[in-house]
């Protein structure tokens, strides 16, 4: 009994050494090349302030450092997390709450390096692992913007998370495993369309931070990894670029998806959700050229394989799910269907283009994560307005008149009409989403 508790104890004190190591590691200072100001007199601070808030648009800035109807970029929004909640900090240039007392490479230091003033170590939930990306110059271009904003002061609250993540110091051992300060590379094989897709995609669209599958610790595969995200905390799910089977990123053509970014819809789909208000706040703001360079990049990304009909049928089979009653599900759903939904998405799901989306089809009620889809029957929705869109049409909350067995039946139908074919919405699957969180 004694050695064994030695033995405990001996790897007790390992594992506490090694976590020292990688704190020690991670916490040490990062690299910042030094801001010069030789030559900056030449520089039109004016057309340098409209580039930074064009990229902190780009970025979406706003859509976290915003309450819901509040000052922009005061700080003050809660993001949920499996960790707990994180609380957005002020950056306006106030001396006392926000980043007056910043200067050029303390900016660059929090994008590049994941620091803050003084070297402090950011939460990830920050995303300094895309924002590493972003070049010099931008990042400068940004800080000029954010230093000519009104000051508002502000003052910053903590963040609440459970133990240990609570521990700030425990992030130099998540930086060692995880992180390393990166540039931009160039892809010479690629075009230079491609590789500006690629800088606004990986970079400061941070599209990875939502759309990517994260490890227990929160962290993901890399600024590529777009394999599909899911936020517990908020009920949505980031569907994953590189399966056909949750986005129609193959087959739809580069203008649909560049109208998709800039409007919030296309002839085919309508944007919901989280991704409605980064529409909304950032990607209706991009240059025609900046987003057809997302569209080309987001087109070259590789596809997985798709699903084979005989992985679907077994998958039924192991449902319990016979052909009759199927059928039977399928014959209640379409009564359902024809009195509340074929008006607007028509009769054969067909749908009307840029302003009821098709079902027939349509990768967002196909997929395997049925959430959305159910919060959208469920609570309704509407498109983001936005400048090439400013009067979107709705889609009306259902929960008031239908019960989670009636939406379970019209799901199941959507999801198989038309040449559709998916797994059967249950019952079970529909309630966790009637109480679901707004924000």
């Amino acid at each position: 009994m004694k050695r064994f508790l030695m033995a405990i104890v001996g790897l007790f004190g390992c594992f506490f050494v090694l976590l020292l190591i990688l704190v020690l590691i991670g916490s040490r200072p990062g690299d910042a090349p030094p801001f010069s100001d030789k030559g900056q007199a030449s520089i039109d601070i004016s057309a340098q302030v409209a580039r930074g808030e064009y990229l902190a648009k780009l970025a979406n800035c706003v859509g976290c450092h915003t309450t819901q109807g509040g000052l922009p970029f005061v700080g003050g929004r809660i993001l949920q997390s499996e960790f707990g909640e994180f609380v957005t900090p002020n950056i306006t240039p106030d001396e006392q709450t926000g980043i007056g007392n910043w200067s050029v490479d303390d900016f660059w230091q929090a994008l590049h390096n994941g620091r803050g003033r003084e070297g402090k170590l950011l939460y990830p939930a920050f995303p300094f692992t895309n924002y590493s990306l972003v070049n010099r110059a931008d990042s400068d271009a940004m800080f000029a913007y954010f230093r000519s904003l009104r000051a508002i002061p502000n003052e910053n609250q903590d963040h609440r998370l459970s133990f240990p993540a609570n521990q700030r110091w425990l992030i130099g051992a998540w930086r060692t495993l995880f992180f390393r300060p990166q540039t931009f590379s160039f892809d010479e094989k690629k075009s230079k369309e491609w590789n500006r897709g690629a800088y606004l995609v990986e970079g400061l669209g941070h599209c990875s931070a939502c759309h990517s599958s994260r490890n227990f610790l929160g962290a993901n595969k890399g600024n590529r990894d777009f394999s599909g995200g899911e936020m517990p905390k908020i009920f949505w799910y980031a569907p994953a670029f590189a399966n056909s089977l949750e986005t129609n990123l193959a087959s739809a053509s580069i203008v649909e998806v560049q109208t998709l970014l800039s409007a919030g819809l296309s002839s085919t789909n309508v944007v919901n959700g989280p991704m409605a208000d980064v529409v909304k706040n950032s990607l209706q703001y991009l240059l025609p050229e900046d987003s057809r360079a997302m569209a080309v990049y987001l087109k070259e990304l590789p596809q997985e394989a798709a699903v084979k009909p005989d992985v679907l049928d077994r998958a039924l089979e192991k449902q319990g799910v016979s052909e009759n009653q199927m059928n039977s599900l399928m014959a209640s759903g379409a009564k359902l269907y024809e009195k509340h939904c074929a008006e607007c998405h028509g009769v054969d799901g067909e749908g009307v283009p840029l302003v009821y989306p098709k079902l027939k089809g349509n990768a967002a009620v196909l997929m395997s994560h049925q959430g959305n889809a159910l919060r959208i029957v469920l609570a309704g929705g509407f498109a983001p307005s936005t400048m090439a869109n400013p009067r979107p049409y709705g889609m009306p909350p259902f929960a008031p008149i239908l019960s989670d067995a009636e939406i379970a039946l019209v799901s199941t139908y959507i999801r198989n009409a038309w040449g559709n074919r998916a797994l059967p919405v249950l019952s079970s699957d529909v309630n966790p989403y009637r109480t679901a969180p707004q924000d």
